[in-house]
């Protein structure tokens, strides 16, 4: 057990099966594998070469990302969601051979001072209503950048909003949109992400970029990771600190907003919302102890929180799981009211990460 009290398990077999679903769900398409925001926060570099043998590319938000990257030796092509985002990007870009998004016409004006080789994408805005072209934009900035001496156009892409449901007509109306676009026939086009791999196969095109999916959570509403075939690769663990007894009356917490009714006994896990476990956390919430559920009890402080351990056999030092095996993320993001990119990007750099083969 490491040294630390809180620690993320991230499971590269895990990565590898999920990865493989996304080849057997668009067998005809290149992938390009999302691992913005430190690999939602499972460690950006280390998944970049668990992957690099099984996906054709990757894709992070932010320049600096894409740095990072190549600063720890990972070679496989790399495109940056978000492009340029100022004029001084634009050398390291070239230099560290990033690929960058095109999604306003600003961007044509700073790539004028390119001196050498640069490859790009065109992002299309098909009615997400965030970063890319209006439709009606692309074909005279699709002519400029065709027409640029040192520009290497990759591809076009558009980003899908509502593809977690998909009963939504929203995602038939942006295939539409980016579809009835006059692209070369020779252009390679990338729509799908998570969700739309798992249930549009209609828009898998050229290029898919699986991103939750990669790291076994649903992408989907109301269907699990395991009912779509995937597995988790991040199990978030702690351990037991201390144990006591409590007394019929005792409150515990800040606040005081749990009370024992009976002699009781009670654990303290050494993690908390300092590690990004969320406070918001409802009655119902609970951890695994030595394969048992130990309802969460008080308020989770910033270091630590209480559990019920009536019916739990234990002792201090005992492994907590907070999300992972037999306890998925998704459930957790249930509790909140939030989704599970918001508890993986949360997982704080205090957390040690431990990578399993």
């Amino acid at each position: 057990m490491p040294l630390s009290n809180a620690w993320a398990t991230i499971d590269h077999a895990a990565l590898l099966h999920n990865v493989s679903r996304v080849s057997e769900l668009a067998p005809n398409s290149n992938i390009m594998a999302v691992i913005k925001s430190l690999a939602y926060g499972h460690g950006a570099v280390s998944l970049a070469y668990a992957l690099q043998r099984k996906v054709d590319a990757f894709a992070v938000a932010r320049i600096e990302e894409g740095l990072a990257l190549r600063a720890e030796g990972i070679t496989k092509a790399i495109l940056v969601l978000e492009g340029l985002c100022s004029p001084e990007q634009l050398s390291l870009a070239q230099q560290h051979q990033l690929d960058v998004a095109i999604h306003h016409p600003k961007q044509l004006a700073w790539l004028e001072a390119l001196g050498g080789p640069l490859g790009c994408w065109i992002k299309v805005d098909s009615g997400m209503s965030r970063l890319g072209l209006h439709p009606d934009q692309v074909p005279e900035v699709l002519a400029a950048v065709q027409q640029h001496k040192y520009l290497k156009l990759k591809g076009a892409m558009t980003h899908l909003a509502n593809a977690d449901d998909p009963q939504d007509s929203k995602t038939d109306v942006q295939l539409a949109a980016f579809n009835g676009i006059a692209w070369p026939d020779d252009l390679a086009l990338s729509i799908a992400n998570s969700a739309a791999v798992l249930t549009r196969p209609d828009a898998h095109a050229d290029w898919v970029r699986p991103g939750l999916m990669l790291y076994g959570a649903s992408p989907l509403l109301n269907q699990s990771a395991q009912s779509l075939g995937l597995k988790p690769v991040m199990q978030l663990s702690s351990r037991l600190i201390s144990i006591k007894q409590l007394n019929a009356g005792d409150t515990v917490g800040y606040g005081a907003t749990w009370q024992a009714d009976e002699v009781m006994p009670m654990g303290i896990v050494g993690i908390g919302y300092g590690d990004g476990y969320p406070r918001e956390v409802p009655a119902e919430a609970y951890v695994l102890i030595n394969g048992k559920q130990a309802p969460i009890i008080g308020r989770v402080s910033m270091d630590m929180m209480t559990v019920d351990l009536r019916g739990i056999d234990c002792v201090i030092g005992d492994e907590v799981t907070l999300w992972g095996e037999g306890l998925p993320i998704d459930l957790v993001a249930q509790w909140t009211n939030t989704i599970a990119y918001t508890l993986m990007c949360g997982v704080t750099q205090r957390v040690q990460r431990i990578n399993k083969s």
